[in-house]
């Protein structure tokens, strides 16, 4: 009897550990689901998106049980310090004003920002080199400012609060522009195509996903942007105490990289290969 009762009883602890170990490798993954192909949601409210699956993949490989959640972007990093999840995969550029409140992992995926107009608008053509990095400066980016400065004149420029885009153009480096700014990247698209902004900037896919999905006549237009102002990559917002939740990614990162996963999703969703 007093065996069976301590057989009980290391059960019952036995159990209390294991749920106390799958209580520990629960985390919640914040992402806004309104910036597609990044993040999205389809016609029944589900999640989708290249990040939703790969925070699936990344979770596995943590051997970790994840939740993933929705949050408005303006709100992103305030949620994450407060503790509402435990990391963020919605399109978040590494930049350094960012990395003074949170921590990043390694980036998984490029993101390029680009300018984009309705077809037929007088922005097309402008004479640039494809694309620019303005941490590299010189001459090429000098130039493509300067034609950028010139040609945006007078226009109102749509881009989401609170983005990358949106310190772009209020830093001063293609002038004094009318910035608009919106809570969600549908509703920056909506007033593109309605006419009320000349142009809206942001993420190249962003754009290119919206025209294919609406059939609306949206065009890329001037360079594409990468470094300063618009970071190194996404990856993926870890709170600064977070220090072993930073490693398990950064780890299952590299084993995504190396089977081939982040190259098959970035292919599925936006049409080429985004991996870094």
């Amino acid at each position: 009897m007093k065996y069976i009762y301590r057989f009980f009883l290391s059960s019952i602890a036995a159990l209390a550990i294991l749920a106390s170990s799958a209580q520990a490798g629960s985390i919640k993954i914040g992402t806004e689901g309104a910036y597609p192909p990044w993040n999205a949601k389809n016609e029944a409210g589900k999640l989708i998106g290249f990040e939703v699956e790969l925070a699936n993949f990344l979770c596995i490989y943590m051997k970790h049980d994840c939740t993933i959640v929705e949050q408005d972007w303006d709100g992103m990093i305030p949620a994450l310090t407060s503790g509402k999840f435990d990391a963020i995969m919605a399109g978040m550029s590494i930049t350094d004003e960012r990395k003074k409140t949170i921590n990043f992992s390694q980036g998984y995926a490029d993101e390029v920002a680009s300018l984009a107009v309705m077809k037929g608008s007088n922005l097309e053509g402008m004479d640039t080199p494809k694309a620019i990095n303005l941490s590299t400066g010189g001459s090429d980016v000098k130039n493509a400012l300067k034609t950028l400065t010139a040609a945006l004149a007078g226009k109102t420029i749509g881009v989401q609060t609170a983005t990358i885009h949106q310190n772009f153009l209020e830093s001063g480096d293609v002038g004094s522009v009318k910035v608009r700014t919106y809570k969600t990247q549908d509703e920056v698209n909506l007033d593109l195509t309605a006419g009320r902004i000349d142009a809206a900037l942001a993420a190249a896919v962003a754009f290119t996903d919206y025209a294919e999905k609406s059939g609306k006549p949206v065009v890329l237009v001037g360079p594409t942007f990468a470094g300063g102002a618009f970071g190194n990559g996404v990856g993926v917002g870890i709170r600064k105490e977070d220090a072993q939740l930073l490693k398990d990614f950064n780890k299952a990162i590299d084993t995504a990289r190396k089977q081939g996963k982040i190259s098959e999703l970035a292919i599925k969703w936006f049409g080429f290969d985004a991996s870094m």
